[in-house]
């Protein structure tokens, strides 16, 4: 049986964790060891944008550390990542030259929706149990340093998820230099929340009740699973939560240290932490609140273990990338019927044509996002829908997707209803090379042939399907409707798919009699 040994790494903005797993064998993950160090950089960042010289001193120092234990368990892989911390400095770059200078570890940054999307893995190894509480109208609430992350969910389905920046430390900066008196303190966070959570419920919760609070974060999850874990009863009531905020309430920083096991200076934050679980589970109606004792590392080793096809878990990650788009297309008066049309043509080119294009399962799924996004822009405006379209969706989170691929996505978008422009850099395509621009093309001349044969929006086009033949892609329909407008559009769209494959496309119809 082939045994994998593996270390994620979490530089986060109050602690640095590592958790060493064991894989062997299929969906047989197991933790065989976790080290944290505290380095609070997070106040750093936010308060003054940069990391100081002596914390980047001691973060090198703990990596190092690291890299000796990960050398004593024969570790085969790692994965370190950092987050808001590292994300949000002026000199990101330098700080991750010096890292991988100085202790011969790669930290990448993740983005905001690929954090999130790792957390919310890391509650999906949870299997069974997370399985099950989905099936209910239930919230994530992921709390970080930086922001909070809201994700709905409904029947097993991500309905939304937005960002607010209401990290911990952030508010713990702020309260810091407000100076409230002690019993001002809980009012001051309960008005730093409000501001945002109203917005928030109107947008996005309206009327939706929840009945389960799922807690993602580094202050009250770990209490509950140590003082609860080995009864199983990481669930809290209304009432046991209440019974919380009490004691938070009445005792001192040295008694409510003491009560948790936690050093004082963490309890102000896990103060924050929970006036800000109280606000959104009030705010949602919330009964239950789930503290899995999940974090990031959880998340890195799951996706670690998918990519080298030992774990594979029942939950469909991607369809919830989908989910995304969708709700995104829904709020800017998208139609649903002509982006399902688009999405079965395009996905139906593209099986077609794998050993021409030459693209992935990845690809595929932007594709089916640009399909489903194809034409957002026109809330904003009808006549530049290209351009108004790529600005909405650079500026909207789409969990799981890096900053690299949403920009790969919206220029699909862009250039289906653009003239395409063969210089990336003249493009202005932030964050693109020359291999992803070639990407753009080949998705863009995809979605725009698949626009053309659909021009009408009457989805005239039935029973579509495919075949490779002497460097003709022959696309059969079956229709008895007048499709000459159809046919204008796809030999006109066409060319560019042509010039961007050397294959001719053919649209041939089968009328039913």
């Amino acid at each position: 049986m082939s045994v994998r040994t593996f270390a994620a790494i979490d530089v986060g903005s109050y602690e640095l964790t590592m958790k060493i797993f064991e894989f062997s064998g299929k969906n047989n993950m197991r933790e065989i060891d976790c080290i944290g160090r505290r380095l609070d950089l997070g106040s750093d960042t936010f308060a003054r944008g940069k990391i100081s010289k002596e914390k980047m001193d001691e973060l090198c120092r703990t990596l190092i550390e690291f890299s000796e234990i990960m050398s004593a368990y024969k570790v085969e892989n790692y994965k370190a990542y950092g987050t808001s911390a590292i994300r949000e400095t002026e000199n990101t770059t330098i700080v991750q030259d010096q890292i991988a200078q100085r202790t011969g570890i790669k930290v990448d940054i993740l983005n905001n929706s690929e954090q999130r999307f790792l957390d919310y893995k890391s509650v999906a190894s949870k299997g069974e149990s997370f399985r099950k509480i989905i099936e209910e109208k239930t919230a994530i609430l992921d709390i970080g340093g930086g922001s909070i992350q809201l994700s709905l969910f409904d029947n097993d389905t991500l309905v939304s998820t937005q960002n607010l920046r209401l990290g911990v430390l952030r508010i713990q900066d702020y309260l810091n230099r407000f100076a409230p008196k002690s019993f001002r303190t809980e009012n001051m966070i309960n008005e730093m929340a409000m501001a945002q959570l109203g917005t928030y419920k109107k947008l996005y919760l309206k009327d939706r009740e929840i009945k389960n609070l799922i807690v993602i974060d580094e202050y009250i999850s770990p209490w509950v699973v140590r003082t609860r874990g080995k009864e199983g009863k990481l669930v809290l009531e209304e009432a046991e939560f209440e019974s919380f905020m009490e004691n938070l309430r009445s005792k001192s920083p040295a008694q409510m240290a003491h009560f948790m096991d936690i050093p004082e200076e963490q309890v102000p934050l896990v103060f924050i932490s929970a006036v800000l679980t109280k606000n959104i589970a009030e705010l949602m109606g919330a009964q239950r609140i789930w503290a899995p004792g999940v974090t990031l590392c959880d998340g890195i080793a799951y996706e670690y273990a998918e990519k080298i096809k030992m774990f594979r878990g029942e939950h469909d990650f991607e369809q919830d990338i989908v989910a995304c788009a969708i709700n995104i297309s829904k709020r800017y008066m998208g139609s649903k019927k002509r982006s399902e049309t688009l999405e079965n043509i395009t996905t139906t080119i593209f099986d077609s044509m794998k050993k021409v294009h030459g693209l992935g399962k990845r690809e595929r799924l932007y594709l089916r996002l640009a399909a489903i996004l194809y034409d957002c822009g026109k809330y904003v405006s009808m006549i530049n829908i290209g351009e108004t379209s790529y600005q909405i969706i650079m500026a909207t989170e789409i969990i799981g997707l890096s900053h690299l691929e949403r920009e790969i996505v919206a220029n699909v978008v862009r250039f289906n209803h653009s003239k395409y422009i063969y210089d990336w850099q003249q493009a202005g395509a932030e964050g693109l090379d020359g291999a992803s621009f070639l990407t753009v093309a080949k998705l863009t001349a995809i979605l725009r042939m698949a626009s053309g044969m659909d021009r009408s929006h009457k989805q005239k086009l039935k029973g579509l399907k495919a075949s490779l033949s002497d460097n003709k892609l022959i696309l059969t329909v079956d229709t008895q409707e007048d499709i000459t407008l159809e046919k204008g559009y796809f030999e006109r769209r066409g060319e560019f798919f042509q010039e961007v494959f050397s294959i001719e496309p053919v649209l041939k119809q089968r009328k039913i009699f």
